[in-house]
């Protein structure tokens, strides 16, 4: 579907344009972003922060896991009543772990959102400057929605590159 659109857009570019020139270029945003220091920084502390909730996150995992087992070893000399305190206890500890995991998730994702979007900003603008400035007709993100074309028409790094003067 992606790929239809593109490839109408382009059509009606150039059906629109008919004699005029036509300039086309697309951006890997997401290699740019990766490529520029402010981008390596945002990846870096986001592992940091992944990291760190990844251990505490495997401990809790593990004391579940640590809870489960005795139960398994005292379930045989257990009362039925006990067994089923047992059994409670132990899920809403796994439910209280899964939802560890689902708010830590979140939190990375909320926060990878908001260190990001200035970078968004700043790479949007640098995009609008050059195709401005050098009158380009269209832009596209990623080639992934382009069939062909040639690398000429890549604009990536020199996106990076004014990106990081500014």
């Amino acid at each position: 579907m992606r790929k239809m659109i593109a490839f109408l857009l382009v059509t009606g570019c150039f059906a629109t344009a008919q004699a005029a020139d036509i300039k086309i270029g697309y951006v890997d945003v997401r290699k740019a972003i990766e490529t520029t220091k402010s981008g390596q920084k945002v990846k870096k502390d986001l592992e940091g922060d992944f990291k760190k909730r990844e251990k505490e996150l495997q401990k809790r995992a593990e004391d579940v896991k640590k809870m489960n087992q005795d139960y398994e070893k005292k379930s045989l000399v257990l009362s039925d009543d006990a067994k089923m305190k047992k059994q409670q206890e132990i899920q809403e500890e796994m439910l209280k772990y899964n939802q560890e995991v689902q708010k830590s998730t979140t939190d990375l994702r909320k926060k990878e959102q908001e260190l990001m979007e200035p970078i968004f900003k700043k790479m949007q603008e640098v995009i609008t400057g050059i195709a401005k400035a050098e009158k380009y007709t269209v832009i596209f993100q990623n080639r992934d929605n382009i069939l062909f074309a040639d690398k000429e028409i890549d604009l990536t790094d020199r996106v990076v590159k004014e990106f990081e003067k500014k």
